[in-house]
C-alpha cells in the first residue's frame, strides 16, 4: 500500500523516504495542496540483469577466496592496529 507525504514534508525528510523505498520497498505518493504529483518507488529490477549480477558477484568472491593476500604493505598486523599513535 501506498503512503501520501506532502512534498513539504517529503522534502523535510527526504533521506528517511529514500531510506524506507530502499530498505522497506515502500512506495510514496507526494501531494501538492491535496493532489497527487508524484510517486517515489524503488526501481525495478530486470530480473536477468538481477541474475548477472548476484552471478558475477559469486565469480568474483570465489576468486578473491582462491588467492592469497600479496603485499599487503610494510606493516605488520601489531603495527597496524597500534594504539599508541
Amino acid at each position: 500500500m501506498d503512503k501520501t507525504i506532502s512534498a513539504a514534508e517529503a522534502n523535510r525528510q527526504f533521506s528517511r523516504v529514500l531510506r524506507e523505498v530502499r530498505e522497506r520497498g515502500t512506495t510514496y505518493v507526494v501531494t501538492s495542496h491535496g493532489e497527487p504529483v508524484a510517486r517515489i518507488t524503488p526501481p525495478v529490477q530486470d530480473a536477468e540483469a538481477v541474475k548477472r549480477r548476484d552471478e558475477a558477484w559469486k565469480k568474483l568472491l570465489e576468486r578473491l577466496r582462491s588467492q592469497p593476500a600479496m603485499n599487503s604493505g610494510p606493516w605488520s598486523r601489531d603495527e597496524a592496529y597500534d594504539d599508541d599513535l
